[in-house]
């Protein structure tokens, strides 16, 4: 087939131009201080993953979506302002109320939310070309989060509406806020992973400057005015405008408690440098990963294959947990290279809303040239692309490519590509991809494939002090978000899930005093009485 041939098949899986049905969000205000503030100054234009076509021209023109204010320096210092008056040095209306009076804001929030799914979820697919069924889950699994996060609140309080009096002394110990936190949240999964930094931040008394991502940030226009009817001013700020230009400055105050962000260890790295008391701040953050498959001789060929096609291209590759490079026992190479690439050969290109489709749109701009100079660079030291359509590519559709043989030196060896390409390592003896990973810069996961009970416990007795994951016969992946989620090395710092966030984003803090009479009278009267939110014996169902 002609590449002109292949390039108008592709081309027919875009719209034609004058689509009808795209939303439009034109947002001229953002939120601070508890109201929304106009802005009159510069915007960012948004366009779409998704591209337009004419029928007379190969050409695909990226769909405008709308436009966010382009911010600076002054409006983020006005966000951080409002921040502070909200938390008000711990003294505010948000640190101080009791957990249940949080949990109901938050309820509240999560109820406002639902009514936005349908929005949200145009929005996920339009701006970011996730699929229609992959963004609907992104969604609900995004409440369910919110849900089960208020739940496990209710657990950890129960067991500390309680004192203790140890050695002469009589003490509580409860969770409190650490003060300011500063979210920045990843475009793959703009609602989904924001949320589970934001959430958790949030309820346990935290006040939160938030930056929508680059892509994915529309739909946060909407989920911010349900924001604003559910908590007190102040305790949500939004900042938008260039990440270089402002976020660096805010760290400079010294006044963020807390960083939370999903994205490149550069950036984190970068922005802890710029906070001057850097022993005062929290960082949670989730970061780079290159997860590697090791596919042992024994391994169920057909299995393997399957999960390491969902591990690599679920949303085209673009998750930090994705499998990145799959490690293949020479033994069964050839096989395994042949099944993969037919497999993937049969994957369906189309548009978020074409219920079959594998691959869609991709929403960086210059993320198929990256893609393509990563394969230019493999195939000049020796790597070919294995499946017939692997690469075929116009506007944002790229058609996953399968790699081999991939060795040191290659960018498809050490990079983490972020997209789909599949990159492939034959090695006859395990200390290939356990130095491999030894010598990473990543630590996240791993997935393990083969059926020797005995090399498999050899593989996880080590790689569990290599990665914070293994996985057997299965691929890597955040979920159940009851497991926790980090990683070693410079894939993460500290510790996400339901459970672990809710500690992450906050710090044992025990009131005590002298057991005698006249203390214990003290402690009953505000007890009883309930003249404190933190003091208390309140027990929450």
């Amino acid at each position: 087939m002609s590449f002109n041939r292949i390039q108008a098949d592709l081309k027919s899986l875009f719209p034609e131009k004058g689509v009808k049905n795209a939303p439009l969000v034109e947002q001229e205000e953002y939120l601070v201080d508890g109201k929304f503030k106009s802005w009159e100054g510069p915007f960012n234009e948004v366009f779409s993953a998704i591209g337009t076509h004419s029928e007379d021209s190969l050409e695909v023109e990226r769909f405008y979506l709308g436009k966010i204010p382009k911010t600076g320096i002054d409006e983020a210092m006005e966000c951080l302002e409002s921040a502070e008056k909200a938390y008000q040095n711990g003294f505010g209306e948000w640190p101080t109320f009791s957990v249940e009076k949080r949990i109901q804001h938050v309820e509240k929030f999560a109820g406002e939310m639902i009514k936005l799914r349908e929005e949200v979820v145009q929005l996920l697919m339009w701006e970011i070309g996730k699929s229609q069924k992959d963004s609907e889950k992104e969604f609900d699994r995004t409440v369910k989060y919110i849900y089960d996060t208020i739940e496990s609140l209710k657990k950890l309080e129960r067991k500390s509406a309680s004192f203790f009096i140890e050695e002469g002394v009589i003490g509580q110990v409860r969770r409190s806020p650490l003060g300011i936190a500063f979210c920045i949240g990843p475009y793959n999964y703009p609602l989904n992973e924001t949320y589970t930094l934001f959430i958790p931040a949030l309820i346990m008394g935290n006040v939160v400057m938030f930056k929508p991502p680059k892509h994915g940030s529309l739909l946060h226009y909407s989920l911010s005015k349900a924001i604003q009817k559910c908590f007190p001013k102040g305790v949500v700020n939004y900042v938008y405008g260039k990440g270089s230009e402002v976020v660096a400055p805010l760290m400079n105050t010294g006044k963020i408690d807390i960083l939370t962000l999903i994205g490149s260890s550069k950036v984190a790295s970068d922005l802890k440098k710029a906070h001057p008391k850097v022993n005062r701040l929290r960082a949670i953050l989730g970061l780079d990963a290159k997860n590697p498959a090791i596919v042992l001789d024994n391994a169920d060929i057909d299995n393997a294959i399957n999960e390491c096609v969902l591990g690599s291209l679920s949303f085209n590759g673009q998750r930090c947990t994705a499998l990145k490079i799959l490690f293949v026992h020479e033994k069964i190479k050839d096989e395994f290279i042949k099944k993969l690439s037919r497999k993937i050969d049969a994957l369906k290109l189309g548009m978020p809303w074409d219920k079959d489709a594998d691959i869609t749109p991709l929403p960086e701009d210059n993320k198929i040239d990256y893609l393509n100079e990563c394969i230019e660079d493999a195939m000049s030291q020796g790597a070919e692309v294995m499946n017939k359509k692997g690469g075929e590519h116009i506007g944002s559709l790229f058609h996953p490519a399968v790699v081999y043989p991939v060795k040191e030196g290659m960018k498809l060896y050490r990079e983490e590509q972020f997209g789909p390409i599949v990159p492939v390592v034959s090695f006859s003896d395990l200390d290939e991809p356990i130095n491999y990973m030894i010598t990473s810069d990543h630590g996240q996961q791993v997935s393990i494939f083969g059926t020797d009970t005995k090399e498999i416990s050899h593989l996880v007795d080590g790689l569990v002090n290599q990665v914070s994951r293994v996985n057997i016969n299965t691929q890597c992946q955040r979920g159940p978000d009851t497991f926790p989620f980090t990683g070693r090395k410079d894939s993460a710092e500290g510790t996400l899930s339901v459970y672990d966030a809710l500690r992450s984003f906050s710090i044992r803090t025990v009131v005590a005093t002298k057991d005698n009479k006249a203390n214990k009278e003290i402690i009953n009267t505000i007890v009883t009485e309930g003249q404190s939110n933190f003091l208390s014996t309140h027990f929450i169902f």
